[in-house]
């Protein structure tokens, strides 16, 4: 059905009398309606289905927020953000000698719950809880007695049974930025690289290895993410089935979709927020951990392309039904991961100057 729509208004559109009137149309509807916010609000009304999915999975993420709480998790985000919260009190500089007075009694809190997950073996991941702990340790050892509210917290964190695992090495606490070790890329190798990732269509047909999406996974992982909450998934698609089943829904596919090897969907969830504030963090941390993983990729011998997922309510909705997604989960993007074809042609796509994108001490 979509695609018979699709094919018919593509057929009308190509008419130059209807393309006209459709373009003259458009253009008084935006002059009109884009002007201000007062008429905007006036057109999103016979619109509503555009921007009320958004608005739902929003909601639907902050019930589930919410809901969550009170259970025990793979990962805490709530915990997550207040831990990350106390190490970027720690390296302030100077450092107060009392922060975090009005959270830390709800952090120790969330802790508290996310130990007994562990202790009813409900799968919480180690590294989260012991990261936890190590903060919360320190944060114990740097802030002074004396203040009422530390205080208490200072004494239920004592009461928490220690969970089991141990930091073997691993910085889980602030530490001086002297003892990152620097790597051996340099500017010029990064930048070759960033050069040699194109987007790639065509592939051969031959599987991609799993622990090879791993390795560039851990890669993608290290990006920035607001609050060290990651708030994306990646669901890798490799059985030629399910390949063909979610490849061919994006729009972008058309021509190729039945040889790409494997087709990753990042998705955000949006459950990882308590406020509307932060509903669009999803698409950010998960651009960001996507071009991390695509460079990665290349290191691999692994070519990519990413498909562009644009806010389509009937592509959303069969998009959701495939994957069994929960309202507030949303798909970012699309990626098709394989071998190049080294016979297949890839478009040049020049990059705009930086005197286009770029601009110093300059605001209008």
């Amino acid at each position: 059905m979509i695609t018979t729509l699709k094919r018919v208004a593509k057929n009308l559109l190509a008419v130059p009398a209807v393309r006209k009137v459709y373009e003259g149309g458009t253009r008084v509807t935006l002059n009109l309606f884009g002007s201000h916010r007062l008429p905007a609000t006036a057109y999103s009304v016979p619109g509503l289905l555009t921007f009320n999915r958004e608005q739902y999975a929003v909601l639907s993420g902050r019930r589930a927020y919410y809901r969550a709480l009170s259970t025990s998790r793979p990962t805490h985000v709530e915990l997550r953000r207040n831990i990350h919260r106390l190490e970027k009190g720690m390296s302030m500089q100077p450092r107060r000698p009392v922060f975090a007075r009005d959270y830390i009694a709800e952090t120790v809190d969330y802790y508290r719950v996310a130990v007994a997950g562990q202790a009813g073996d409900r799968s919480i991941e180690g590294d989260e809880l012991l990261w936890a702990r190590e903060v919360l340790t320190e944060y114990f050892e740097i802030v002074p007695d004396g203040d009422p509210a530390v205080d208490r917290a200072r004494s239920r964190f004592a009461a928490i049974p220690v969970p089991d695992g141990e930091t073997n090495g691993v910085p889980m606490r602030p530490y001086p930025q002297r003892d990152i070790k620097p790597s051996d890329i340099t500017y010029d190798q990064l930048l070759a690289l960033a050069k040699q990732r194109r987007s790639i269509r065509w592939f051969e047909q031959r599987p991609v290895p799993r622990d090879l999406i791993d390795k560039a996974l851990l890669v993608g992982r290290e990006s920035p993410t607001a609050c060290n909450r990651l708030p994306y998934e990646f669901l890798v698609f490799d059985d030629p089935e399910m390949v063909r089943k979610v490849a061919s829904i994006p729009f972008g596919t058309a021509g190729y979709h039945h040889q790409i090897p494997t087709v990753i969907v990042v998705k955000g969830n949006l459950d990882n927020y308590f406020s509307p504030r932060d509903r669009h963090a999803i698409y950010i941390d998960s651009a960001l951990a996507t071009m991390g993983f695509l460079y990665a990729l290349e290191t691999l011998g692994l070519s990519s392309s990413v498909i562009n997922w644009p806010d389509f309510e009937p592509l959303e909705m069969k998009m959701a039904k495939t994957l069994g997604l929960a309202p507030h989960e949303r798909v970012i993007c699309l990626i098709a991961v394989g071998y190049a074809d080294r016979d297949a042609l890839v478009a040049s796509s020049p990059k705009k100057s930086l005197d286009v994108l770029r601009r110093f001490n300059v605001a209008r």
